[in-house]
């Protein structure tokens, strides 16, 4: 769990999954003055293995492979798009399935009964990254619960920054509403009064 995920309130089930995909920050607007400037967290195997590192997700703080760098960072391009789409429309869309399903092939889990520990999921393949493991592992447990439908993409396009949706209907399309909501209205409103002032 992060500082994010902690600011934010993210459930611990699901922490780790939304540091994943959060990783890559496309934010390009301006808040309180201040320009956003577009950034990632994953821009090389060591960068990869650092953020596994802060995480407790690594325990040898080796860099992983360059093929399973390449891995995961397609996983992270496939999830985000997943979490793009509405809740809803998730399951329709079959080319969001079948990318989605082709980049958790790497990372395959198995289910392991630990004793006094109960069940739990841990990578299927000895050459699997078992930091990306566990992020799988609550993608699955996230499905599971219904904790993935309320984990969304913001809306505005300058945005894209993934968010809980803590909202009792679960219809929340902005990161805040007060930030990114706000700006869409208004431009909204403007560009209306706009066609409407071209047309008379």
């Amino acid at each position: 769990m992060s500082k994010e995920s902690r600011k934010f309130k993210v459930p611990d089930e699901i922490a780790t999954l939304y540091d994943f995909v959060s990783s890559l920050d496309l934010r390009h607007f301006v808040e309180h003055g201040v320009q956003h400037q577009p950034k990632d967290d994953l821009t090389s195997p060591s960068a990869l293995a650092d953020w596994m590192a802060e995480r407790g997700l690594s325990k040898s703080g080796a860099a992983p492979s360059r093929k399973t760098f390449e891995e995961a960072f397609r996983l992270r391009g496939a999830l985000r798009d997943y979490i793009k789409c509405d809740p809803a429309e998730r399951d329709r869309r079959a080319a969001i399935h079948q990318s989605l399903s082709a980049a958790l092939e790497p990372f395959s889990l198995r289910v392991a009964g630990l004793g006094k520990k109960g069940m739990r999921l841990l990578p299927a393949q000895i050459n699997a990254q078992p930091g990306i493991s566990a992020v799988v592992a609550e993608l699955y447990d996230g499905a599971t619960s219904g904790m993935l439908a309320r984990l969304k993409m913001c809306a505005a396009e300058e945005c894209q920054r993934v968010f809980f949706d803590r909202s009792k209907p679960g219809t929340r399309r902005w990161c805040q509403s007060a930030l990114c909501g706000n700006r869409m209205k208004t431009r909204t409103y403007r560009e209306k009064h706009k066609e409407e002032r071209d047309q008379s």
